[in-house]
């Protein structure tokens, strides 16, 4: 079976993760095709709650190159799919000035459904992300002796 994995490369150096959950989506069909053949991008998308549901805004998912008149929007919202316990825990937790829910991986499951890691997270100031880099270089240059 081919693995999908749309990831937000950004998303772990803009913000601190706190907490990540596992979610299901509500998709159409020709969603779900474009995904299974990688179209689709959550660079700019973010979650936000309408009531006491989980919508996913600003995802895009290319249309399907053999749809025809039923074919989905784009840049549609889609309602993120979990438990009332996980739902109860992100609403108190964005109740907090600053946090934000932000999807990090969107996935093929084993058992072939489209799942999506969200992560309940902080921004980080500037003077945190130089000190992600600095890690992030001195990782490398290990890396590079023990290679040597």
């Amino acid at each position: 079976m081919k693995t999908v994995e749309i990831k937000n490369r950004k998303a772990k150096f803009d913000y601190e993760w706190l907490e990540t959950f596992t979610a299901g989506m509500q998709l159409k069909g020709t969603e779900v095709k474009s995904i299974r053949m990688g179209k689709a991008s959550i660079a700019e998308a973010y979650c936000y709650f309408a009531g006491e549901e989980l919508f996913i805004k600003n995802m895009t998912i290319s249309e399907w190159s053999h749809g025809n008149i039923f074919n989905h929007e784009p840049l549609r919202e889609r309602k993120l799919l979990l438990s009332k316990r996980e739902l109860d825990k992100i609403l108190k937790a964005t109740k907090d000035a600053g946090i934000t829910v932000i999807p990090t991986k969107v996935f093929l499951s084993e058992k072939g459904w489209i799942k999506m890691n969200i992560a309940v997270a902080r921004g980080k100031k500037n003077y945190d992300k130089r000190q992600s880099l600095k890690e992030k270089d001195a990782k490398r240059d290990l890396a590079r002796l023990k290679n040597l």
